[in-house]
């Protein structure tokens, strides 16, 4: 496989476009992040990194609260006027159609057409340049029931969820495999030695 070299640059893709919710439910907030992730799990730790200018980075900063949501493919033009329009010029949620429900942690309202929110609380903000990147501890997770198996199991590959890469939106496939599965043992058939 040959490949060209480019200088370095932010292509790490696909990654989530989320909602990213503060404020709170009388004043709600919303922006879409591409740059958020996991950073621990014990404890549950993630992080979104937000431009300075941005209407929602002073509302975080000083309340030090925010919730991420999964956007699924069906939200996807919400999505990128969130990105795209500032808050500065009026209500998102509004203009976006999106519902700004009560979060059971924080002060911080969930987008309700998504259905998955981490509540999370700021524990440090790191300046890195172009961008800050606010380091929070997760303290809930909102599921929409109907992503729960029979056994309560969390069935994300039926959340159609969103994703982001270079520039254009897509919507997720189907699965390839599961963890570990390149080194699980095969089960023998039955009445086979």
């Amino acid at each position: 496989m040959s490949k060209t070299t480019w200088r370095g640059g932010a292509l790490l893709a696909p990654v989530p476009p989320a909602l990213v919710s503060c404020g709170t439910l009388e004043q709600p907030a919303v922006l879409t992040v591409a740059w958020t992730g996991t950073l621990n799990t014990k404890p549950p730790r993630t992080y979104v990194s937000i431009r300075p200018e941005r209407n929602s980075y002073p509302i975080i900063r000083q309340s030090g609260e925010f919730v991420i949501n999964l956007a699924p493919a069906s939200l996807a033009r919400a999505v990128d006027l969130c990105g795209c329009k500032s808050g500065r010029a009026g209500d998102k949620f509004a203009l976006a159609q999106l519902t700004p429900a009560a979060a059971s942690a924080v002060a911080a309202p969930l987008v309700a057409e998504c259905p998955v929110s981490l509540e999370c609380r700021v524990f440090q903000v790191i300046p890195l340049g172009s961008h800050d990147m606010f380091l929070a501890d997760i303290v809930a997770v909102d599921v929409e029931e109907t992503l729960l198996d029979a056994a309560g199991r969390l069935r994300l590959d039926k959340a159609d969820l969103l994703a982001y890469a270079h520039g254009e939106y897509f919507r997720l496939g189907g699965k390839v495999g599961s963890f570990g599965f390149s080194v699980r043992k095969k089960k023998k058939a039955k009445g086979k030695k």
